[in-house]
């Protein structure tokens, strides 16, 4: 598999008019909503594992589509984001703006555990909150997050969450865990809000290693 954009460009797209352009512009939109269905999907990791993984080919992937814009414009084309693309781009632009991201996890018998971020002007600081049947605690206010803020908002951009969709249900799976993401702003821009129940993003456990979560529910990484 190509990595390089400029190698996808010199055999798939230099030469190519608009019409051409546009269509490699959608099949590799379609290839990015497939990638990401299949990570979704309740029985990912599992199967046979085909290199490069799927999390390899996205990321590829989205490079080749921003090398495909970038040709198009080339040409004297216009690209249309639709809505879905144009409400993502909003997200990312007022990254530098979060001023807090509230994470909560759990479910009915095990009870919930909420992560709440606090993003100033210079640091990030964190807590955890356990629900009554986890022997509620939380941790002293004030704390300094692991990593620095830039550091933090990197993660966050790193995650596209701009295009997560607002809930992932699997309805085959009664009780089960829950799980709730809020991202608030200090720019105006409306608080994100998504959550699922016994499904996830197809990057989720990349969102649990940026908050210092152990991807199988066990402990923080991170420990007061």
């Amino acid at each position: 598999m190509m990595i390089s954009p400029e190698s996808y460009y010199e055999e798939h797209l230099k030469g190519k008019s608009e019409k051409q352009i546009m269509t490699a512009i959608r099949g590799l939109k379609q290839e990015m909503g497939r990638l990401k269905n299949i990570m979704e999907g309740s029985h990912y990791g599992s199967e046979t594992i085909i290199m490069p993984r799927e999390s390899t080919r996205l990321l590829v992937t989205r490079m080749y589509l921003e090398r495909a814009k970038q040709a198009l414009a080339d040409v004297g084309g216009t690209y249309t984001p639709s809505k879905a693309e144009q409400e993502a781009k909003l997200f990312d632009s007022s990254i530098p703006a979060i001023s807090k991201v509230i994470f909560s996890i759990g479910g009915f018998l095990e009870g919930y555990k909420t992560h709440t971020i606090i993003v100033d002007e210079e640091h990030i600081h964190f807590g955890v909150e356990r629900s009554l049947m986890m022997n509620s605690s939380t941790l002293p206010s004030g704390l300094d997050y692991p990593c620095g803020k830039e550091e933090f908002l990197d993660g966050i951009r790193a995650l596209h969450i701009g295009e997560w969709r607002i809930n992932y249900m699997n309805h085959d799976i009664i009780d089960g865990t829950q799980w709730e993401l809020t991202i608030e702003f200090s720019d105006g821009h409306k608080p994100f809000k998504t959550g699922g129940s016994n499904a996830y993003p197809y990057n989720f456990d990349n969102l649990q290693e940026l908050l210092g979560i152990e991807s199988d529910g066990a402990d923080e990484k991170v420990e007061i």
